[in-house]
């Protein structure tokens, strides 16, 4: 039986030592243009917690498609770097206006706003640098992983659906198709781009990376669904976060627009949906252990 918390643990543990390691060189090299600060702010917020759990569905999928870890090392890096670019983002006075990040203070309320905003710039374009630069992967697999990252985690994807997230902060009715619709953006997108780019990185097939896509997708929408529902169900204790301030802000959610049981139902309808995606790949059992861990948040 597999210890989803183990190997978790296992992947985070090695995309912090080779993304710290990087980003350490990549400050060797700038010379004496003096950017200390900004480089502390990229580490104070990669450094700030969390499961990992997008470098580690890159891992996971490169092994299921018979690739070994070393070639998903930047593309695992990758990931980390640009969510936890989007959650700088997040967090800052003109969007979510957060003065703490996993318990700690957030990147603008320690560094400044300014500070905070080139260093979640600097977190989207390291990845590029990075994944171009890799001497492990094919030229092929590199063109594969910018195009796959960057049209995730652009307009018509993660930052498309945090405007619809903003959009809907003022729209009076909110469909339950609409709110699906941001969530597959805001949430879907990125996951799928995790297990995508671990496809590409362990040599996949076209029908693995579409399966890979869908699993992402289903796993992402479900991942939000059951936050919703932990916002009303769970303790700040348990959680690690305030509850109830979705209702408190009078957000739109899933439980809002289909009450606890039906959101239930939806995350393990999506959850049964992303098990079946996985048919497409050999060893399989922490990707399949990971999916019910996710989903048994709220049983």
């Amino acid at each position: 039986m597999v210890d989803v918390k183990q190997q978790l643990s296992a992947y985070a543990q090695r995309v912090e030592d080779v993304m710290l390691t990087r980003l350490g060189a990549m400050e060797q090299n700038t010379g004496n243009l003096a950017l200390g600060s900004l480089f502390d702010a990229m580490r104070h917020s990669l450094t700030a917690g969390g499961k990992r759990i997008r470098p580690a569905l890159v891992y996971a999928f490169c092994q299921a498609c018979g690739g070994k870890l070393e070639a998903a090392d930047t593309a695992a890096c990758a990931m980390e770097m640009s969510h936890t670019a989007s959650l700088i983002v997040d967090d800052l006075p003109a969007l979510d206006n957060d003065d703490l990040r996993r318990g700690k203070p957030s990147c603008h309320k320690a560094f400044g706003e300014a500070t905070a905003i080139l260093a979640g710039y600097s977190l989207i374009c390291a990845p590029f640098q990075w994944l171009t630069e890799d001497t492990v992967l094919s030229d092929a697999q590199k063109a594969a992983l910018v195009h796959t990252l960057s049209s995730h985690e652009g307009a018509c994807g993660m930052i498309g659906g945090e405007l619809k997230d903003i959009h809907f902060e003022t729209q009076e009715v909110v469909t339950l198709a609409e709110l699906e619709s941001m969530c597959l953006a805001k949430t879907g997108d990125f996951m799928a781009s995790s297990c995508e780019m671990g496809c590409i990185c362990g040599g996949g097939s076209e029908e693995q990376i579409r399966a890979a896509r869908e699993f992402g997708m289903n796993v992402g929408l479900a991942f939000q669904i059951i936050d919703d529902i932990l916002d009303v169900t769970s303790t700040s204790e348990l959680l690690g976060k305030p509850v109830g301030s979705d209702e408190e802000e009078g957000k739109k959610t899933f439980v809002t627009l289909m009450g606890i049981e039906n959101a239930k139902a939806r995350a393990a309808e999506l959850t049964e949906s992303a098990h079946a995606q996985l048919a497409a790949f050999a060893d399989t059992d922490f990707l399949h252990a990971l999916t019910d861990a996710l989903l048994v948040r709220v049983q």
